[in-house]
């Protein structure tokens, strides 16, 4: 098969390291890919929004799958645009359509498709610009902390905790009349706060079948003790010590099965992977929230667990016959630490060489925020710049083989997190 993924970040680079190693792939193009992506792929300059251009090269170079990585083709219609067109309306894609993508472009979206379908999440309510003086007042009525979320897609920065009722009051005025988060936060829904333990649970789906792949855990905050700024994520676990057979087969029953038969039952074509944000309280689950895609960095320790031919996977996906597929799991440990570029999540610079070990060992390095100068060197070009995953039959190993590697990467001002799996660790002692 030739194979068109999109995207360019390490969740891209997993994608890719597991499609190459299937005997189905024959040729795998990564649009626009990264450094990473460049030595097992090839790379491709379209833009993931450019949806003409993707169906010109779909044509020009025979592809026969299209894998979609980030969220905002989806959201935006990739998928619809491309069944629209005669010569790829039955091209298999991975990826929903436009109203499937909605669960995750729209947080208002999502809570009323949980609440119609009986799926457990926080109480909540929505606003708009001209309900400003009822959000207000409805702020008065709840308990702290409360959550505030751009209703639209922020790039993971449209979540606000507030502690006090003073806090929720100027953000939900700076969200909604000073367009804190742009178009995103024309709408805002206001969300009781949930304590617990987080959970990524992520799905593949045909729409109507569904196989549940490895749970992780994920790290947000840019500081060790999860302090500090909100970031795309600094590390994940796979698997998760809390998450034991009787609390997923919880999540399956309350979660994963009422949200397939939704979909179902409202025509929302579906086909590709369900990343559901979970709180863990007191051994029941409850949804925060829905993505519409795999997680970065959870994919590089998930992936990397599933033992089963990734591209059958991805075919069962996007032809309707995922019930013919047999996912077969490790039990080994994966654990992911992200590289970033100082400053992040704020300004910081881009263009320093990276250097790299020839020979790692027990561990795998995906590029997310990287590329090539002209002299041929591999720099830093984003935020989060590379994820490290290491493998142990137990967590404590994986960490290790992880950290290992991360102590042979280099370049000015980077910086990682020496907290991630920590608390996981503790756990398990």
């Amino acid at each position: 098969m030739n194979i068109l993924l999109l995207g360019s970040g390490g969740r891209e680079h997993a994608f890719a390291w597991k499609i190459v190693q299937s005997p189905e792939c024959s040729r795998l193009f990564v649009a626009p890919g990264n450094a990473g992506t460049a030595d097992i792929a090839e790379n491709v300059p379209l833009s993931i929004n450019d949806f003409e251009a993707i169906h010109g090269f779909v044509m020009s170079e025979s592809v026969d799958l299209v894998v979609v990585g980030p969220e905002e083709p989806l959201v935006k219609g990739l998928v619809d645009f491309l069944q629209s067109q005669p010569d790829t309306a039955t091209l298999p894609i991975v990826g929903p359509s436009q109203l499937g993508a909605t669960l995750e472009g729209s947080k208002d979206f999502s809570k009323r498709f949980m609440q119609r379908n009986g799926v457990p999440t926080a109480a909540y309510e929505t606003f708009s610009t001209n309900e400003i003086e009822a959000g207000l007042a409805y702020l008065e009525r709840q308990n702290l902390p409360i959550v505030l979320k751009a209703d639209g897609l922020a790039a993971g920065k449209g979540v606000l905790i507030c502690q006090t009722l003073e806090e929720a009051k100027t953000s939900l005025k700076e969200m909604l009349l000073e367009a804190k988060f742009g178009d995103a936060s024309s709408k805002v829904v206001v969300e009781e706060f949930l304590s617990g333990i987080e959970l990524s649970v992520f799905v593949a789906t045909d729409g109507k079948s569904y196989k549940i792949l490895p749970e992780a855990k994920d790290y947000k905050r840019i500081g060790e003790g999860d302090t500090g700024l909100n970031t795309g994520g600094m590390g994940a676990v796979s698997p998760v010590v809390f998450a034991n057979a009787d609390f997923i087969k919880k999540v399956e029953e309350k979660i994963v099965k009422p949200t397939i038969a939704g979909l179902e039952k409202e025509e929302i074509d579906y086909k590709g992977f369900l990343f559901i944000g979970l709180m863990n309280k007191d051994g029941e689950p409850s949804v925060i929230e829905y993505n519409v895609r795999m997680g970065d960095p959870e994919t590089e320790a998930v992936l990397p667990r599933i033992k089963s031919d990734f591209v059958g996977l991805l075919k069962g996906i996007a032809t309707g016959t995922l019930d013919r597929y047999e996912l077969e799991i490790s039990p080994e440990y994966a654990t992911t630490v992200v590289m970033v570029s100082g400053g992040y999540p704020g300004s910081y610079e881009k263009g320093f060489p990276i250097s790299l070990p020839d020979n790692i060992e027990k561990s795998v390095i995906f590029h997310a925020g990287t590329s090539k100068n002209s002299q041929g060197e591999i720099v830093n070009q984003g935020g989060r710049v590379i994820a490290v995953t290491g493998f142990g039959k137990g967590l404590d190993e994986a960490l290790e083989n992880a950290f290992d590697t991360v102590g042979k990467i280099s370049w000015n001002k980077a910086y990682y997190r020496r907290d991630i799996g920590q608390d996981i660790l503790k756990l398990t002692n």
